[in-house]
């Protein structure tokens, strides 16, 4: 007889802030992130690691929310595209997609930020390639490249002389 797998509590930190919840340890962490924590910003498309759309913070590093499971995520820290604003003051990154026209449709946006997040939270000064390959992950299905990259590169000179690295 097949056993079902028992719901357990789950205790991380989501966009700052201690989170507890019951969750099976199988579950997939976009579904929990949408479904149940009602995060929506994190987008659900090819569902097998290759698009970027589902891109957290995972520790600090980008990751398919698609491809994580929830027992993965016990004392970790997460940050969703909502936790990166402050309030009404957007993220350095998010400003410069604002400026920048670094958005079409807006689907691929929050991985491509995210990625960006957590390219510059390890490399505050990347060249245009690195830029490059560090959003190499995402797809825009719109061909917004030029935006996305001037996005990038405003980024860069906003992050590292605001505030220092993300």
């Amino acid at each position: 007889m097949i056993q079902p797998i028992p719901d357990d509590k789950l205790s991380f930190q989501l966009n700052g802030k201690r989170l507890e919840l019951n969750a099976s340890p199988s579950r997939r962490v976009i579904d929990i992130l949408r479904e149940d924590l009602e995060l929506t910003g994190t987008k659900i498309s090819c569902e097998i690691g290759r698009c970027g759309a589902c891109m957290i913070l995972l520790d600090g590093q980008p990751v398919n929310a698609c491809l994580l499971m929830a027992y993965q995520l016990e004392g970790r820290s997460v940050v969703t595209i909502e936790g990166l604003a402050e309030g009404d003051d957007l993220h350095p990154v998010q400003q410069a997609f604002l400026e920048e026209g670094g958005f079409q449709c807006g689907y691929c946006t929050p991985g491509m930020v995210i990625s960006l997040v957590g390219l510059l939270g390890v490399n505050p000064t990347p060249t245009h390639e690195e830029l490059t390959e560090g959003l190499s992950g995402n797809i825009c299905r719109c061909t917004g490249y030029g935006g996305i990259m001037r996005a990038a590169e405003t980024a860069v000179r906003n992050c590292c002389r605001a505030t220092g690295p993300t």
